[in-house]
């Protein structure tokens, strides 16, 4: 019984999006996204997903891809949108 509650209130509940600005630090660093897929170990169209914000990394992706663009994590992934121009 409570595993099918749980998977009705998932369902119903998209999970909230995490916006990001790996392409734009990417890119500025000169990097392809293979090059940085190479980096932090995943496909390149890992990478891709991520990118188009079809994909929330885990925890241990997004520390990898901070570490790997020499950025702190929060100016590379918030709740929030991020404003033009940043």
């Amino acid at each position: 019984m409570l595993h099918s509650i749980y998977a009705t209130y998932v369902s119903r509940n998209p999970e909230e999006p995490v916006y990001n600005r790996i392409e734009e630090v990417r890119t500025d660093l000169g990097l392809s996204r293979q090059d940085l897929a190479d980096k932090v170990g995943v496909h390149y169209q890992t990478i891709g997903y991520l990118e188009r914000e079809e994909y929330s990394p885990s925890l241990v992706l997004a520390l990898r891809i901070s570490e790997a663009l020499k950025t702190p994590l929060s100016e590379l992934f918030s709740l929030a949108q991020f404003k033009k121009g940043r």
